[in-house]
């Protein structure tokens, strides 16, 4: 039986993973690649938008300079990723070339995302090249990139990218199947996720090619939780699987699929939610917790009891109990310098408008 989503497959994000790109040896799997590039074109032929989020980067670089090991410091990360990038876009750039497909390096850190006008600014980006017919090809700037600045893996780029740009759909290839029911004792592939549950989390692992990748499972559903918050379905499937992308949109049931939430998170607030890093925190008491928990109320002055960070006016900043939980995030109205100076407290304007705050049970 095949497979139906929720909507036309108009516009599709597709992270491939290290493992996907790079043999042992730490060579582009040209084959494969090539493959995928052809895949891509016919998808673009039938007017499907198509985003590719590609890893690779560090490994091929590693293999241009036959380095035995990861780099375990940034500096000798960043120059595996300068050496790998020129690898990894020359091996797509011709591959494409060869089935009359022109494609664009976008590379990106976690401050695209951060920073709303950056954001923005990603958004106009991508949307140009794609009206443009051309095959965006996403990566983190792990030149530049520093731990304070970066996803982490291009699991999570691959998720904040699909709902970036509305995509239907976010398919993410490794080497494995699909997510694994590991309590069934034969490693049987769960066909469909309704929710990620604290029981299905458990059963996530990290990756065992650390020489080649960062993540893993464990990586892959953090991502998922993104995209589904911003009602984009999402399959986790092997990319060595022949034809797999037609099959994908076809509706052939392989790999795993993880149905989006019922409720999506509107831009704003998804930005608020998972694109912005917190720059501080704000402490209120039970009181104002209470409101706040019942939903549709903006924080007041008269409920914050600390704060802590450096934060400006409209600055991304978490809310806590007193105990340090996190409740809430929101765009801030007040910098840390004007809660120090504040002294009548009632009538003040609110410190986080409920318009721009999102509570964190999400």
């Amino acid at each position: 039986m095949l497979r139906k989503f929720p909507r036309p497959i108009k516009r599709i994000v597709i992270k491939v993973g290290s493992s996907v790109i790079a043999t042992y040896r730490m060579k582009p799997r040209t084959a494969r690649l090539r493959s995928l590039a052809e895949q891509i074109s016919q998808l673009r032929k039938r007017n499907i938008d198509v985003i590719l989020v590609s890893s690779g980067a560090i490994v091929l670089g590693m293999g241009e300079v036959r380095a035995q090991a990861r780099p375990g410091d940034v500096a000798s990360l960043q120059v595996m990723a300068a050496i790998g990038q020129t690898v990894l876009m020359r091996t797509y750039g011709d591959l494409f070339h060869k089935y009359k497909t022109k494609c664009a390096q976008v590379l990106l850190t976690w401050d695209d995302f951060d920073e709303r006008r950056r954001y923005n600014n990603a958004r106009n980006t991508l949307e140009a090249i794609l009206d443009r017919g051309v095959v965006p090809i996403v990566n983190e700037n792990d030149t530049i990139s520093t731990d304070e600045i970066k996803f982490g893996d291009n699991d999570k780029l691959s998720a904040f990218v699909a709902s970036l740009v509305n995509a239907d759909l976010l398919l993410i290839l490794s080497d494995v199947e699909g997510f694994y029911d590991l309590k069934s004792g034969n490693k049987k592939i769960f066909k469909e996720i309704k929710e990620i549950t604290k029981e299905i989390e458990g059963l996530a692992g990290g990756t065992t090619k650390k020489h080649m990748a960062k993540g893993g499972m464990s990586a892959k559903l953090e991502a998922i939780k993104i995209a589904s918050h911003a009602k984009i379905p999402c399959v986790i499937a092997n990319g060595e699987t022949k034809d797999v992308l037609k099959r994908v949109l076809k509706g052939d049931p392989i790999g795993t699929l993880f149905l989006e939430k019922e409720d999506k998170l509107l831009s704003r607030k998804h930005w608020i939610s998972f694109g912005a890093k917190p720059k501080g925190t704000i402490f209120v008491d039970d009181g104002a917790k209470n409101v706040l928990l019942k939903g549709g109320k903006s924080l007041l002055l008269v409920g914050v009891i600390k704060w802590d960070g450096h934060f400006k006016v409209d600055d991304v900043v978490r809310v806590c109990d007193k105990e340090g939980q996190e409740i809430a995030r929101g765009i801030t109205n007040y910098s840390v310098s004007d809660l120090h100076k504040v002294g009548e407290r009632k009538g003040m304007r609110e410190v986080i408008h409920c318009d721009d705050l999102i509570l964190s049970e999400r």
